[in-house]
């Protein structure tokens, strides 16, 4: 997991849209450390003691670790890992992790009149805004896919992303409503294991680190696992990267090596023979089509017109 945050500039258009992102980012609190890290921007620091007020919503998810929780119309109570957690503007809040875990948190800061319907229609509320989800690989997505889109700033990605965050609370709804049940320590384990592996896509994470990481034997981990997903832990983990190198892929200026060592591939040799395995193409070939096919639609007429 690499630490990372970003707060993004907003057009008058973006936000007549009625839903913009203000910021988004990850970070990781290993256990005894200072929090939040002394880097965090001064217009959003806060301390336990003093704890702090927004304008604007934010969405949080604890992917790794515990910690507590406070706010004016919620007492305090402890956090688990797998909890998301909305932070309402004009509420004053406090939250940190445990001394002993420390935790692995991913945020999005938004605003606009589409959150504010939500709340005024009793949707979300202040007195309960904290969900325990567990280890959930679908909303974990959309939380990637919203930090990655932040990073590249494409045209029109305010609306794309603002668009994922409705449907994140459309998600969160839907998960409150729901009659609670216990998850098997199997199941629980193997989402907290997919967690790991997209979390440190970035770094060369094995599945014995996984293992190791959940206290659990890797015969015995690699076993469930795979009962579970269908695939061995390793060959998760690689199908995981070849996926982030195809959308790596997408874009001209990231050099073929370049994407090997950003995911940790062995080399670029190693990294184009996996590649060619699980796609059937190299990873230039896979570049040169996707190249032409945006071509393609950027040459596409907007409509077609009669000849005069």
């Amino acid at each position: 997991m690499t630490n990372y945050y970003k707060y993004l500039p907003l057009s008058a258009e973006d936000k007549k849209w009625g839903l913009c992102v203000l910021n988004a980012g990850t970070i990781r609190t290993e256990p005894a450390v200072a929090y939040p890290v002394s880097t965090h921007p001064s217009h959003h620091y806060f301390n336990w003691t003093s704890g702090r007020i927004l304008d604007e919503y934010q969405i949080l998810y604890i992917t790794r670790g515990s910690g507590f929780f406070e706010s004016d119309s919620c007492k305090y109570r402890v956090i688990k890992e797998g909890t998301v957690i909305i932070l309402f503007p004009g509420e004053r809040h406090r939250y940190k992790p445990h001394q002993d875990t420390g935790w692995d948190e991913y945020w999005i800061g938004t605003k606009g009149e589409i959150m504010d319907n939500l709340v005024s229609n009793h949707f979300f509320r202040p007195e309960n805004p904290c969900f325990h989800i567990g280890f959930n690989e679908h909303i974990f997505n959309i939380f990637e896919s919203i930090i990655e889109k932040t990073k590249t700033e494409l045209p029109g990605y305010q609306s794309l992303i603002s668009g994922s965050i409705f449907y994140l609370m459309g998600c969160l709804n839907s998960f409150s409503k729901q009659i609670p049940k216990e998850h098997g320590d199997k199941e629980i384990l193997v989402n907290k294991a997919r967690i790991l592996f997209r979390s440190n896509i970035d770094k060369a994470f094995s599945p014995e680190q996984a293992a190791e990481e959940l206290q659990v034997g890797y015969s015995w981990f690699r076993k469930v696992f795979k009962s579970y997903t269908g695939l061995s832990p390793g060959q998760y983990a690689i199908q995981l990267k070849i996926e982030k190198a195809k959308v790596m892929l997408a874009d001209p200026n990231i050099l073929v090596k370049e994407i090997a060592h950003l995911l940790k591939f062995e080399s670029s040799f190693y990294f184009s023979k996996l590649f060619k395995e699980k796609t059937g193409i190299t990873p230039t070939e896979y570049r040169i089509r996707e190249m032409g096919q945006l071509g393609q639609l950027q040459a596409k007429p907007v409509s077609a017109g009669t000849n005069n």
